[in-house]
């Protein structure tokens, strides 16, 4: 497996990865596939973050990072992560965070946020925002909203986290 930045030739692997990893039940587009393809056409978009799993040449996984804020401070935003549902539970999205958050803290991002499962991500070095003094731009979402500090992180950064608008459009 290799992690790799995506490039424009992706562009429909990555929908698929999306569509297969966050099935709906109508049948219909997943939110993930439409909020990557606006999150694409958005000033909050960093290609250097957008990273794909690829085996054998194909692609089975994507993760990407946009553009937040807390307060004045710049920070940055996970997801969608997913993983081609054939391919769950065999460590590629483990990979795609790992390889996404070193990306991150080599361009000196100073946090990561994200609202997601409690069980997962926590190993990953994500805490409950909360525990840092930042607020998720929704409250009903505090129990699962989730930060992870990078090496540029200080400790000013506190207040609501503020996504890209496309994640507000949901």
């Amino acid at each position: 497996m290799l992690i790799r930045r995506e490039t424009l030739a992706d562009t429909d692997a990555i929908a698929a990865v999306h569509r297969s990893a966050f099935v709906t039940p109508d049948g219909g587009e997943p939110a993930e596939a439409t909020l990557v393809t606006q999150l694409r056409a958005d000033p909050s978009w960093i290609p250097e973050l957008s990273m794909v799993a690829d085996v054998d040449g194909d692609v089975v996984g994507h993760v990407l990072l946009t553009h937040a804020t807390v307060g004045n401070h710049r920070v940055a935003a996970l997801g969608p992560i997913g993983v081609a549902s054939d391919m769950q539970g065999a460590g590629i999205g483990a990979a795609l965070m790992h390889a996404v958050l070193g990306a991150a803290d080599a361009l000196d991002v100073p946090l990561v946020g994200l609202l997601g499962h409690l069980e997962y991500y926590p190993r990953f070095g994500f805490v409950p925002a909360a525990d840092v003094g930042i607020t998720p731009p929704d409250p009903e979402w505090s129990s699962h909203f989730q930060v992870r500090t990078l090496a540029r992180y200080d400790t000013a950064i506190t207040g609501e986290f503020r996504y890209a608008a496309p994640f507000l459009q949901l």
